[in-house]
């Protein structure tokens, strides 16, 4: 009798729970690249686990055929924290959302990623909160009108990526929802990755805030607005047309007709400080274009690599224990 598992399929992780995203929403296109992520790495099901928090994209764990939860607002990355430390052998996911992540999860998401547990986050930006009927989030733009904003929303945005690099997270990478080769791409990478790994997706809502990343997306323009990132080569976007280069400690455009490719920037991902991927992160269209791809990928020892370490060292040092021993210890007394 063999007693090989069946290779699964991305069908295989999709469970019998009726999708409940709007007609058109983004978050389909990361659902579906997911599923065939799993299965072009080999997962399995029974270890395989998605935790989320509390948003339009905190349904996922209802839509794949794997274990999963639906955690507290924005406390996603606590649960993370806990399952992945007591069983490193699990590959554990984390779903968010920018309100979710950025907003009520802000704490506990700067330090999943300065910790760099072994898990990946995956966090859908829309820029508004869809769940709650389309009030302004912390990755919405200055001006932007909503319920919550009638005359226009005047908090400075936060940069999901520049606060990742700023909390040193060992990998970083940005993609989109309808660029399914690269989106897929970019997930392999995430989940090849050992220690925390963060993409940020630009995903639409098209209720609340239909076409907020079009820039990123359309045709006429997505040349002009995007720039793929690629260790070892030069920053060229445009068709060719166009690249990055230093001046000074600012980036600048440049046309290649006047500048050759050697003066260009050279994307390092495997940078050991983080100050390039830091730079990377603050260029913003139609002042420039705007990266999408890994920024950083450096290795460091996980938290539960390490904790789980020094409880082996622990074991060896002092023995098991006895808990009932440690219940009996130090001072007691009676209660008549």
């Amino acid at each position: 009798m063999s007693t090989e598992l069946p290779v699964l399929k991305p069908a295989d992780f999709a469970s019998d729970q009726d999708v409940r995203w709007c007609p058109g929403c983004g978050d389909y296109s990361i659902l579906a690249q997911m599923k065939k992520v799993l299965a072009e790495t080999g997962k399995t099901r029974e270890n395989t686990v998605f935790i989320s928090g509390i948003g339009c994209s905190s349904r996922f764990p209802y839509y794949m055929n794997t274990y999963g939860m639906h955690s507290i607002h924005g406390r996603a990355p606590a649960f993370a924290t806990g399952l992945k430390s007591t069983r490193p052998e699990l590959d554990v996911w984390v779903i968010t959302g920018d309100g979710d992540a950025l907003s009520i999860g802000g704490n506990h998401f700067m330090h999943i990623l300065r910790r760099n547990l072994d898990v990946n986050i995956i966090l859908f930006n829309n820029a508004i909160y869809g769940l709650t009927k389309g009030q302004y989030s912390p990755t919405s733009k200055v001006g932007t009108v909503t319920k919550s904003t009638p005359r226009g929303s005047i908090d400075h945005p936060l940069n999901p990526i520049s606060v990742a690099i700023a909390a040193e997270a060992s990998f970083v990478a940005r993609s989109i929802d309808t660029n399914i080769k690269h989106l897929v791409k970019t997930m392999i990478r995430a989940s090849e990755h050992k220690g925390t790994s963060f993409i940020e997706v630009y995903q639409n809502c098209n209720v609340f805030n239909d076409g907020t990343w079009d820039y990123a997306k359309n045709k006429a323009t997505k040349e002009e607005a995007t720039l793929v990132l690629e260790h070892g080569k030069p920053m060229v976007f445009a068709k060719g047309t166009k690249g990055i280069r230093l001046n000074g400690f600012m980036p600048e455009v440049v046309d290649l007709e006047k500048v050759a490719q050697d003066d260009l920037l050279f994307h390092d991902e495997k940078a050991d400080n983080s100050q390039l991927a830091f730079l990377l992160s603050r260029m913003r269209y139609p002042e420039f274009p705007e990266p999408i791809g890994v920024f950083r990928a450096v290795e460091r020892p996980s938290y539960d690599q390490m904790i789980n370490q020094q409880v082996t060292d622990a074991r060896a040092d002092k023995g098991d224990g006895d808990l009932a021993k440690l219940f009996g210890a130090g001072d007691t007394w009676s209660v008549k």
